[in-house]
């Protein structure tokens, strides 16, 4: 559970240092005052990764080439995290102590659900929208694989390159990042696939639960690496096309994650308030699969859906989250609370501050 975050020229904030109480916090306010940046720096601090930049970089206050995130955990054994960007590296710490990799300082952080209302391009969006998310939850889950992606995306880039660079390639040097590709593609192709047979379930019986119908989800893994997962095979089989191309044309950057519903391709069949029901269930199968995965319960970031939801499906969402999880909730408005909110502690969030209202 997060319990304090501090921010130094981070986005909109000059500065800021806030407590934040147990259980559900709401962050209100009008639209551009750091609702979301809030709950982006908490992402942040916990995974290292921003759900809306693509580059950290882009994070860092109008005209500043630097921020840090800190902030205290409760419920581990650690207290404290903390994290400085600057453009020629990033330092880490834990209680203090300088963390040699991301590695090692994840594994004293907490998992990390993100819901918000682009989630609704996980079924009607490209690909890569669905990779990111497999990604995002593969990294929390799996050891060495993010290090397996890092590496694959390293020597794809570098092949790729060369198969642009010259009029007739160098094979030789092409192969050898092939090499690179199909050991790490084999670790992304087998954490996802294992990935996606743990949570179809939870995502299919959630679908049911929101929806309150009969309405059937179907998951699907999709795996482009070739037959036995031997990319390095199917790359060589696919020369002539890549000659042409100039580009990997298999590999884990191009899985995909098929969704049906009732049997149908749910981006071109579902009606929109379907494909959001869809979306909702994909994030909520996440925690809930956090949360059978791991001792502690995952930190819910919930960046301004409920306005967008109908009180049926706002109902069902709210039985279907984990009860245990820290959930920091990112509103315009409160017109849609009830009293199961009542405990709810209330933040306001005006032209980057932020006060606590009794």
């Amino acid at each position: 559970m997060l319990r304090s975050l501090l921010l130094s020229r981070f986005r909109c904030f000059d500065s800021l240092r806030l407590e934040i109480p147990q259980g559900v916090v709401l962050f209100h306010g009008s639209n551009a005052q750091g609702k979301t940046s809030l709950l982006e720096a908490a992402c942040i601090l916990l995974r290292l990764q921003s759900p809306r930049a693509t580059a950290l970089g882009e994070c860092a206050q109008f005209s500043q080439n630097t921020f840090g995130i800190a902030g205290s955990l409760e419920g581990k054994e650690t207290n404290s995290l903390r994290f400085h960007y600057a453009e020629n590296g990033r330092k880490l710490s834990v209680d203090g102590e300088s963390q040699r990799s991301a590695t090692d300082y994840l594994r004293h952080s907490a998992l990390v659900v993100w819901m918000s209302n682009e989630d609704l391009s996980l079924v009607r969006g490209s690909g890569e929208q669905r990779r990111r998310f497999l990604d995002f939850m593969a990294s929390q889950l799996f050891p060495g694989y993010r290090e397996a992606l890092k590496s694959y995306e390293k020597a794809l880039r570098s092949r790729n390159f060369l198969l642009k660079r010259d009029a007739r390639p160098p094979w030789p040097q092409i192969d050898a990042y092939t090499h690179i590709l199909d050991e790490n593609a084999r670790i992304l192709t087998q954490c996802r696939r294992l990935l996606v047979e743990s949570l179809a379930p939870l995502a299919e019986r959630g679908q049911k639960e929101i929806a309150s119908s009969e309405e059937n989800l179907h998951i699907t893994y999709e795996s482009a690496s070739g037959d036995n997962d031997d990319l390095f095979t199917t790359l060589n089989a696919r020369r002539d096309e890549e000659l042409r191309r100039r580009v990997t044309v298999s590999g884990p950057h191009r899985d995909d994650l098929l969704l049906s519903l009732n049997d149908k391709p749910a981006a071109k069949f579902a009606s929109e308030g379907q494909q959001r029901t869809v979306a909702l269930a994909l994030k909520l199968g996440q925690a809930n699969l956090f949360l059978q995965s791991r001792p502690e319960p995952p930190v819910i970031l919930i960046d301004d859906i409920f306005g967008e939801l109908d009180p049926d499906r706002r109902n069902a969402l709210m039985a279907y989250w984990p009860l245990a999880s820290q959930k920091l909730i990112a509103t315009t408005h409160l017109d849609w609370l009830d009293d199961r909110f009542a405990d709810a502690a209330r933040m306001r969030v005006s032209q980057a501050r932020v006060e606590r209202e009794s």
